[in-house]
C-alpha cells in the first residue's frame, strides 16, 4: 500500500470517528461536557478543543510546505492557537461545525498528496520556538496518531459517564478484500 492510500484511509477513519465521538458528546449537557474529569485537558470539551487545536497547528505547518497544497488554503486563514490548551469554542455546536469543516479539509488534503510531496521534508518551528526539519510523511503519521490518542481519552471519559461510543477500531475502516 502506498503512503498516500494509507493517509486517505486515516482521513476517512478520522472523519468517521469524529462523527461518532461528537454524536456521543451530543448526549451530554454543556455542564457535563465542561466538567473537569481529570484528563490531560480537563474536560471532554477541553479535550475535543485540544484535538482541533493540534489539527490546526499541524495543518498550518503542512500549509507552509513548499508544494503549497491548495486544499490547505482554509487553514492558512485560521488564527494560530495561543497554546495547546486553547479553548477555541465553548459552544458545542460551534465546535462540531468547526470539526466537520476540518475533517473535510483533512480528507481533501490527503487526496492532494503525492509520493514526491510525502517523501520530501518539512521545516517548521514547534510551539516553543524550536526549529525542526523532518520527513513530511512521518509528520502526517504523527498528526493522525495524535488524534487517535486523544479520541481514546475522550472515549474513556464517555465510558465513565455511562456513554458507549461503540466500535472505535481502525479495522472497521479497512476495506474487505475479495477472495479469488
Amino acid at each position: 500500500m502506498s503512503l498516500k492510500l494509507n493517509f486517505e484511509l486515516m482521513a476517512d477513519y478520522n472523519q468517521w470517528m469524529n462523527k461518532s465521538i461528537y454524536e456521543s458528546a451530543s448526549k451530554l449537557s454543556n455542564s457535563e461536557l465542561a466538567e473537569n474529569r481529570g484528563a490531560f485537558f480537563g474536560s471532554i470539551i477541553g479535550t475535543l478543543n485540544h484535538v482541533l487545536v493540534g489539527d490546526t497547528i499541524w495543518l498550518k505547518r503542512f500549509a507552509g510546505h513548499p508544494s503549497q497544497l491548495s486544499t490547505l488554503d482554509y487553514v492558512r486563514d485560521l488564527n494560530n492557537p495561543q497554546s495547546l490548551n486553547t479553548i477555541l469554542y465553548t459552544d458545542f455546536e460551534k465546535l462540531r461545525t468547526a470539526r466537520t469543516k476540518m475533517d473535510s479539509t483533512i480528507q481533501e488534503f490527503t487526496h492532494e498528496l503525492t509520493d514526491s510531496v510525502l517523501l520530501s521534508s518539512l521545516a517548521y518551528t514547534n510551539t516553543q520556538g524550536e526549529p525542526f526539519t523532518k520527513k513530511l510523511a512521518y509528520l502526517i503519521q504523527h498528526f493522525f496518531n495524535h488524534q487517535t490518542h486523544h479520541r481514546g481519552q475522550v472515549s474513556t471519559l464517555f465510558n465513565q459517564a455511562g456513554i458507549d461510543t461503540g466500535v472505535t477500531d481502525l479495522l472497521v475502516s479497512i476495506p474487505n478484500e475479495q477472495r479469488v
